[in-house]
């Protein structure tokens, strides 16, 4: 059977007012911006590096 592809739901916990320009462009990038929004990612090392790079701003839970 081949694997399921897993995923990622992520939600925004706090503004990015305040943090570097770029990663308010990284919160763009996963679908973001504002606080209280959520969006569903496939689970890639491109989304988990996204993730890292705003992780203060986001949770994150593994569907």
């Amino acid at each position: 059977m081949a694997e399921a592809k897993k995923s990622l739901r992520i939600t925004q916990v706090k503004s990015s007012i305040g943090y570097k320009k770029d990663q308010e462009q990284t919160l763009r990038s996963l679908g973001l911006g504002k606080i209280g929004r959520t969006v569903d990612q496939v689970d890639n090392e491109c989304i988990r590096g996204m993730i890292f790079k705003v992780k203060h701003l986001v949770k994150v839970e593994e569907l």
